[in-house]
């Protein structure tokens, strides 16, 4: 079924997250999920994190998926917009189930843990260009997706290709690889991931998962290399830090939106690199947009300049969440029109917040308690030692140096 219906100006958001999220059970025990006898309740997903960090930072906020007619879609839709955020373009399926999870507590912050999902035939998998609502998607000036939904079903990956590809309704487009090999089926995951990853604007990577996927060794600029056509790519590495490149070909689509909110007030446009700027619902171009298609490249021919920023000292709690989190924290300071630096702070600032709590979710630090924090001088910067709890600190800046 295909969903249709008016939209308006008002209907205009920050930033879209389309993508699945899953009821996620977290034992209330260390131990084998074999022996724990009972788990906590929570919400789980890659872009619902995204727009749950966001929407808590005062950033107005869709999440676009499908869940089904259950009780665990019910929790779902009522935890996220418990957040802030607009669940209105949500669809429920009566055939089929919300995905659900369950990991272990324990040694969360390595590899050494457990995780069973039951999301095979979930009605998120069932996301199609026929039966979503590509108006509300389209109608914000960041769309975020991941990699994730790619992997779900045949239907996810056409709307996937639908959502990156070239037109003037197109948005800003953020894109997480988040390569899991054991979502795909087959060999295709890396090539598929490569295809997306060129089609968007902002692409965040980790150097590991760029290694698994493409075989890529070298670090962010030979990654680059294979990535020339996104305005922006931000690689992940790890405990050391984190490098921004930001390409001079396309303007790296770091110019503050034009749509006014309660974030952002600059009248400059928010440009993609592959279409035009981001048009409001109603189909008129936001003031001063024009079509600008993407440059033609190819690999390793673009010229960018890097940023890097180190990681934050942190007593990591569980490291899972902590991926996307980063990425809201990008995205939020990118819509604030922050210099680069500032955008990998606040990544790396948002990502501690998840690391240092217990959950997939976490509050991200207040804007001045971060800014503060982001404008630190880098020695500063580098004695900073985040523990749980840090984000309640409202201290001054030189005060929040904390000892896990």
């Amino acid at each position: 079924m295909t969903v249709t219906g008016p939209r308006n100006a008002l209907d205009v958001v920050d930033v879209v997250a389309l993508g699945e999220s899953m009821v996620t059970f977290l034992p209330t025990r260390p131990g084998r999920l074999a022996d724990v006898p009972s788990f906590e309740r929570g919400i789980g997903g890659a872009e619902s994190n995204v727009a749950c960090g966001l929407a808590a930072a005062g950033h107005a906020v869709r999440w676009v998926s499908r869940v089904g007619a259950d009780g665990f879609g019910d929790h779902l839709v009522e935890a996220i917009r418990g957040y802030g955020v607009d669940v209105a373009s949500v669809r429920r399926d009566p055939a089929r189930p919300t995905g659900v999870y369950f990991r272990t507590a324990g040694d969360r912050g390595t590899d050494a843990h457990e995780v069973a999902y039951y999301r095979a035939g979930s009605a998120a998998s069932a996301m199609s260009v026929e039966n979503v609502d590509l108006e509300a998607v389209r109608a914000g000036r960041v769309l975020h997706l991941s990699g994730i939904t790619a992997a779900l079903s045949e239907g996810c990956l056409v709307l996937m290709r639908e959502l990156t590809g070239p037109g003037e309704r197109r948005p800003l487009v953020s894109f997480d690889v988040n390569y899991r090999p054991g979502l795909w089926g087959d060999d295709s995951g890396p090539t598929v991931l490569l295809d997306l990853a060129r089609r968007a604007d902002v692409v965040f990577v980790g150097e590991d998962e760029a290694e698994a996927a493409w075989g890529v060794t070298g670090g962010p600029e030979a990654i680059r290399g294979l990535l020339p056509e996104p305005g922006v790519l931000v690689v992940k590495q790890g405990g050391t830090g984190a490098t921004a490149s930001v390409s001079t070909a396309s303007g790296g689509g770091l110019v503050a939106p034009t749509r006014q909110s309660r974030i952002c007030h600059s009248p400059a446009p928010l440009r993609s690199a592959y279409g035009s700027p981001s048009q409001a619902a109603g189909g008129a171009k936001a003031p001063g947009c024009a079509t600008r298609p993407r440059p033609a490249q190819t690999p390793g021919t673009n010229e960018s300049a890097a940023t890097f920023v180190p990681a934050l000292h942190v007593h990591v709690a569980a490291a899972t969440g902590a991926g996307d989190a980063f990425a809201a924290g990008f995205l939020s300071a990118t819509l604030r029109d922050l210099p680069v630096r500032d955008r990998l702070r606040h990544a790396h600032l948002w990502a501690a917040a998840t690391l240092t709590a217990p959950g997939d979710l976490a509050a991200p630090p207040s804007r001045d308690h971060a800014d503060r924090l982001a404008a630190l001088d880098d020695a500063a910067w580098e004695k900073l030692r985040l523990g749980p709890g840090w984000t309640q600190a409202e201290r001054r800046a030189d005060e929040e140096v904390r000892t896990p």
